[in-house]
């Protein structure tokens, strides 16, 4: 298949059927069709790109950690984020946005990511408490949101403890060592 895109000119071809796959792959050779690649693998090839330098690092990070932890289905939504017309990571290298995207990324770790899983644990007042921060932009709020988070983090952790040490932990290494189910039932 000869590809159509040229260097420089930031549209898919219509032909391709772009599917993004988990992880990293050998570079294809340019008349290969449709490789499996990652995200920034169909990027760069899209871009005529021969490195990542041309993204902020937590772009670059977040994006591919993304494409990597997605289920499949999942992360074919990513594929909007490839050039088709217009390139929106086109510029942001140098765009003097970095720290306020390490700051978005950092507010939505704390009050958002971590309180979810922090519900689930049943442990809504510190779930609660992580939702309550005022958002994370600069350095003064992250240092304020870091007695929470140690708290929240410390009670997360005793509650993994105890459910660990409940029995369910000493029950598995006695079936493990004698190689047979209790008689009790689990």
């Amino acid at each position: 298949m000869t590809h159509s895109i040229k260097k420089g000119q930031y549209a898919m071809n219509p032909d391709y059927n772009i599917t993004l796959a988990r992880g990293n792959h050998p570079v294809p050779p340019d008349d290969c069709g449709n490789p499996q690649r990652c995200l920034f693998e169909w990027y760069n090839w899209l871009t005529r790109a021969t490195h990542t330098a041309a993204r902020p690092p937590v772009l670059h990070t977040f994006g591919m950690r993304l494409n990597d932890i997605l289920p499949d289905d999942r992360r074919q939504e990513l594929v909007r984020f490839l050039p088709n017309g217009e390139d929106r990571l086109a510029g942001t290298e140098h765009d003097g946005k970095d720290e306020t995207r390490g700051y978005i990324a950092l507010d939505w770790l704390i009050r958002t990511y971590t309180p979810t899983w922090l519900d689930l644990a049943g442990l809504t007042a510190e779930a609660g408490a992580l939702r309550d921060l005022r958002r994370i932009s600069d350095l003064a709020a992250a240092r304020a949101a870091g007695p929470v988070v140690r708290d929240a983090r410390s009670k997360a952790n005793a509650a993994w403890d105890a459910a660990w040490l409940q029995g369910s932990a000493i029950a598995l290494y006695d079936m493990l060592i004698t190689g047979e189910w209790p008689k009790y039932g689990i």
